[in-house]
């Protein structure tokens, strides 16, 4: 039990987390007195996943986990999932970004978000996000974050000096996850751009990247990869086979968040073709991979105001050069 009740952290991430959520909640309260009343039962709704995700983030890094994540390799293991999959997914879900925004001030809200969208200080700021949350750079920067923190050196400079591991290696684990959980899970305002097929083939190309970091940690290899596991005073559980156990939770909980939100897309698909027979030509088809890709850049994903939008017909040349103007359907 004292493994549960001992080593609980005082750290200034709790005052940070009591002010997201006062700061959220006085957002919800100022759109509640304009919005309709099932409207802000949805934001309630929305709200509790958010705070969800807080209280994910403050058992990552406030619990004992992060004190015994010092001593067993599975425990880090434990709190990387609960940064990249756990925290995140609560927190893209809960669309905490309007109401917090709403929480600021009239004049301030719209200062900030006025400067933000068209001001040219924040041209670059635009840039950099505008790229990061495009589908497949998200879904590629995931598995690239994922690995590299899990190849030796950056994992050893990690677990030296604490502010590579809180600020590089923790930050980057949870925006990553927050930008490959935005691909698939509604947040407003973010739209989802990505096409069904596409998420789908990212879903599996992801989790085919976990499989093979957890058997290179634990099948392809005959030792611990880490040496700061080797010489913990007090631990009778050898290196190797606790780099097993965290490549098992790897495994394993990993697919406990990529399988439901694959079927969930499935479904999706499905309803779309109308038979799960159609669905599973529509993604094992010949260059989906290729066609999720334009699909993903191609102005139709915009948005709905590029739905249906039709090119306007060319007008033909009449007699002497005269341009004559494009007929109406069914006119000649």
């Amino acid at each position: 039990m004292s493994y549960l009740v001992d080593h609980w952290s005082m750290d200034p991430f709790l005052f940070l987390v009591i002010g997201l959520v006062i700061w959220h909640e006085a957002g919800l309260a100022r759109q509640a007195k304009r919005a309709r009343p099932e409207r802000t039962r949805q934001r309630r709704r929305r709200s509790f996943a958010f705070y969800g995700g807080l209280v994910m983030l403050l058992l990552a890094v406030q619990s004992p986990l992060d004190y015994w994540s010092d001593r067993y390799f599975y425990v880090h293991m434990l709190q990387h999932l609960l940064l990249m999959f756990a925290a995140p997914t609560l927190v893209v879900a809960g669309a905490p970004w309007q109401p917090m925004l709403d929480a600021l001030p009239r004049r301030v809200g719209h200062g900030v978000t006025r400067g933000t969208l068209r001001g040219g200080w924040a041209a670059p700021l635009r840039g950099v996000a505008g790229f990061l949350l495009r589908p497949w750079v998200a879904v590629t920067l995931f598995s690239v974050v994922m690995v590299v923190w899990h190849l030796p050196g950056p994992f050893e400079a990690g677990a030296t000096n604490q502010l590579v591991h809180i600020w590089l290696m923790h930050g980057s684990f949870f925006l990553a996850g927050v930008l490959f959980w935005l691909q698939f899970i509604p947040s407003p305002p973010f739209r989802r751009r990505m096409p069904l097929v596409s998420q789908a083939l990212a879903l599996v190309a992801t989790n085919v990247v976990m499989w093979v970091l957890a058997m290179s940690m634990s099948l392809f290899t005959q030792s611990s990869w880490y040496a700061v596991y080797g010489h913990v005073p007090g631990v009778t559980l050898p290196p190797f086979a606790d780099q097993q156990i965290g490549a098992a939770i790897l495994w394993v909980c990993g697919d406990f968040w990529a399988i439901p939100a694959l079927i969930a897309v499935v479904r999706q698909i499905v309803a779309q073709d109308g038979s799960m027979a159609a669905a599973l030509e529509r993604m094992l088809a010949r260059g989906s991979a290729v066609s999720g890709w334009q699909k993903a850049a191609s102005p139709r994903a915009a948005g709905p105001g590029w739905a249906g939008a039709r090119r306007p017909p060319l007008s033909r040349p009449g007699p002497q050069g005269a341009a004559i103007p494009p007929q109406p359907p069914g006119e000649t």
